[in-house]
């Protein structure tokens, strides 16, 4: 599990733990049933309050990505490869429409957005 935090960023530090937590869970990264470490260890080690990572754990696990059995901790939930790509979809779809209202706003064209995106994914070697 590897989680960098951004002080500079706008989004909230739990915010940021969760959707790279939900990275690394649908790329298969964290395997099934893989044991999270304790709440209080993720806050120390990040140096952040332990309010924030458990909500950040709430999010993952409302989600869907974990689950927790009381006394013994978290972990990821299982997953059939395709509720990971549904999964995954969902969570695009529902930024790409937060993402596409701004881009209206500025007037940008389907073709100008799909221009723009190209320009700026990297190639395939």
């Amino acid at each position: 599990m590897d989680i960098v935090i951004s002080n500079t960023s706008e989004k909230p530090i739990y915010q940021q733990i969760y959707e790279q937590l939900c990275a690394q869970i649908l790329k298969g990264e964290l395997p099934q049933d893989t044991c999270l470490p304790p709440i209080r260890t993720v806050a120390k080690e990040l140096r952040i309050s332990v309010i924030t990572v458990k909500k950040a754990w709430e999010m993952l696990e409302n989600g869907g990505f974990i689950y927790t059995m009381t006394g013994r901790g978290s972990f990821v939930a299982p997953h059939k490869p395709s509720e990971l790509g549904s999964k995954r979809d969902a969570l695009v779809r529902e930024r790409l429409h937060k993402d596409l209202a701004y881009y209206k706003g500025l007037g940008l064209t389907l073709e100008e957005l799909l221009d723009l995106i190209r320009s700026c994914y990297p190639k395939a070697e």
